[in-house]
Formats: C-alpha cells, sequence, structure tokens
C-alpha cells in the first residue's frame, strides 16, 4: 500500500547536504553584511569558525585550519599544487573524486615518480602497497562511491613523506585519527549542511614544514599561494583569507556548529550518522532487491549511502522521479559516473524517522514499477 507518512525533510543529496533540522534564516541574522571581512568585525567572525572548528574536531593543538576558496575541491587542488613534487606519489583511488585527484597529479601537475593504486566502485585498493616515504592522497569516504576506510591503522605514526586526505563527506561523520594526517580538506556544505563554495584547509606542522622548504617548479595562482619569501602565511589560518569569503555563508557556518554543539558536538554527529545508517541496514537485510554498493559491511559509509536496485537503467530512472514527484526524496541518484543505482544521503543533519520514512516509499516505488 501506499504510505501514508513522509519525510518531515526529502532533501536527500549528496552536497549541497540538507540543512540541520529546524534550520532557519533567522539563524544568520548577525551576519556582518555589508562590512569588510578585513575589518576587525569580519575577521573576528572567520576567526571564530576557525577556532570552534578546533574545539569540536579535537583536532591537535599545532595543527592550523585555514578558510580558502572553491569549496573541498579549491582547497585539495590548493594542496596538491603547493605540496606535491619533492617525493614520489601514492594516490589510492575507488570513485570519481580520487580518480580526479590522480588525473590532476598526473596529467596537470605532471608528475612522472606517480603511482596509482584503483579499485572498482564498491571496494577499496590494496592499502598495504602504499609507501609512506612517498606522499599519499587519499579520500577518507568515497562520496559517489558510498566507500569509506575502515580505519586508519594503514598509516603509520612514523612517516617521511606527507598524508593528503580529502575527508569532505566524511569529517564530523567518521572516527578520523588527525595526528596520522598531514593535510585535512573539506567543504561546509557536507556533513554540517553549510553553505557551498568555502573550503576548509587543515595542516600538520610536517606540511607547514614542507610548505616553507620547498618552492614548486610550476606557477602558482594567487588563491594557491600561502608562503611569502619562503614563511607560511599564517594570517590566513586567523581568519584572513586569500580572497573575499561570504559573511552570510560563514554565519550559516557558525549556526550548523551551534547546531552540532546541541546534539553533543563530534560524538552526537556521528552517532546520528551511524543511527541513519543502521536504519538503511535493517531495510537492506529484509529485501533481496536491494544492496549496497560497498561488497563490506566494514567498508560501508554512513553518510553518502550506495545502493543498487534490482531494476533495469530505465526503470531505476522513473523510480527516482516517481520519488521526486511525491516529494519524499530528492536528488537521490546515484552520481552521474558511477554505477547506475540510489545515493542517499545519511550524515547527521538527516533525522533518522525521515531515513524511515523514506525507505517506505521507496519499497512502494519498486513494487509500483515490478
Amino acid at each position: 500500500m501506499k504510505p501514508t507518512v513522509k519525510p518531515k525533510n526529502a532533501c536527500f543529496s549528496s552536497g549541497p547536504c540538507a540543512k540541520h533540522p529546524g534550520y532557519s534564516l533567522e539563524e544568520l541574522k548577525d551576519a556582518p553584511l555589508g562590512r569588510s571581512h578585513r575589518s576587525s568585525l569580519g575577521k573576528g567572525k572567520l576567526a571564530e569558525s576557525i577556532d570552534r572548528t578546533k574545539k569540536m574536531l579535537g583536532l591537535p593543538p599545532d595543527y592550523l585550519v585555514g578558510i580558502v576558496p572553491a569549496s573541498d575541491t579549491g582547497a585539495f587542488e590548493m594542496a596538491m599544487w603547493s605540496l606535491l613534487g619533492p617525493r614520489s606519489v601514492d594516490v589510492f583511488v575507488w570513485e570519481s573524486f580520487s580518480k580526479g585527484w590522480a588525473t590532476d597529479i598526473q596529467k596537470q601537475l605532471k608528475l612522472d615518480n606517480t603511482r596509482v593504486f584503483n579499485a572498482d566502485y564498491g571496494k577499496l585498493p590494496d592499502l598495504s602497497q602504499a609507501d609512506f616515504n612517498n606522499d599519499v592522497v587519499f579520500v577518507w569516504n568515497g562520496t559517489t562511491s558510498g566507500v569509506k576506510l575502515p580505519n586508519g591503522d594503514w598509516i603509520p605514526n612514523e612517516r617521511t613523506g606527507l598524508t593528503l586526505c580529502d575527508a569532505t563527506s566524511a569529517i564530523f561523520a567518521m572516527e578520523i585519527p588527525y595526528h596520522k594526517l598531514d593535510v585535512i580538506t573539506y567543504s561546509w556544505q557536507k556533513v554540517l549542511g553549510g553553505e557551498a563554495a568555502h573550503g576548509i584547509m587543515i595542516l600538520s606542522p610536517r606540511a607547514v614544514d614542507r610548505l616553507e622548504t620547498y618552492s614548486p617548479p610550476w606557477p602558482m595562482p594567487k588563491i594557491f599561494r600561502m608562503t611569502k619569501n619562503g614563511k607560511l602565511m599564517g594570517k590566513i589560518f586567523q581568519g584572513s583569507t586569500i580572497n573575499t569569503p561570504s559573511m552570510i555563508a560563514n554565519e550559516d557556518y557558525l549556526a550548523a556548529l551551534t547546531w552540532a554543539e546541541s546534539v553533543g558536538g563530534l560524538r552526537g554527529l556521528i552517532k546520528r550518522s551511524n543511527d541513519n545508517l543502521a536504519v538503511f541496514e535493517d531495510f537492506v537485510d529484509k529485501h533481496d532487491w536491494i544492496d549496497f554498493l560497498a561488497e563490506k559491511k566494514e567498508i560501508r559509509s554512513n553518510t553518502s549511502v550506495c545502493l543498487k536496485v534490482d531494476l533495469p537503467e530505465d526503470k531505476l530512472k522513473t523510480l527516482v522521479k516517481l520519488l521526486a514527484d511525491e516529494k519524499v526524496a530528492y536528488d537521490c541518484a546515484s552520481y552521474r559516473d558511477a554505477p547506475p543505482g540510489l545515493r542517499f544521503w545519511c550524515g547527521a543533519t538527516i533525522d533518522k524517522e525521515d531515513i524511515d520514512a523514506v525507505t517506505q516509499w521507496l519499497e512502494w516505488a519498486y513494487n509500483e514499477l515490478t
């Protein structure tokens, strides 16, 4: 039978992701609109985002946090173009974005001393092949494959090369050993449901040392430059951004952090994501026509949940449209480069009750088409 209960929030996109429950534009009333981001007020607001990020994540005290242009993509490109080159590079690829980083390293930076370790969608590459005398590049969570790293045990505490991690759909939702990562990037519009266009870059002291001792041989655009006369431009990591940020987007991020604090901070955010995944796990266990794209439970993402459905591709598209027409699930098709299927965002800004409701509609829609 057709369900009668609809999700209160039908936004299941994996980016931009759903706003936090109870969100209102009233939360942005203190944004310093019309004021310079370089004023004491503007810099203070940006510095507040940095300080509260450090506190909520529990980062090592000597790690730096900076707000940079162009979302997670800009942050990660900035890191690769600034840091890679002096050592060989190992890149681990198991979905679209990690494949993009490998392409940029090989075809744009043209680093010949690069090894790429690939895995099909739903799997992880053999992580034991990593040589940590090299720089190692990877995502923590495959947003387009629904596959995450199970842990950081494969990364040694002592290493010669740097570890560069794109953590955009993982941070604030998964256990991440920050001390094993030298560069961590993410964007506000993922787990906390913030607004797009701004990236966060987190640097370890080892990454800072590389910046101050290595000068890339290629031209560096202004928005990528983090050093001047061989020294880190430290003010970037105190709220003085390279380019003009949106103060209203920053205020939105501060509102998201306030909400996160209200649900238990980092521990609460991780629990909400895990509880959401558990609803889908229970649903999949009870139905033989749907399964996770991730082949093993321990690598199953608790944010970007990717699913295989026993339907031909044309009917799968009809199913996605049917859910949208019923206003119960928007933007839940798999990523364009991924195998045909479904992708539901299950990060902390989604309420468990909405996951439960949408699974009932998913079962109804499947039965309508079979």
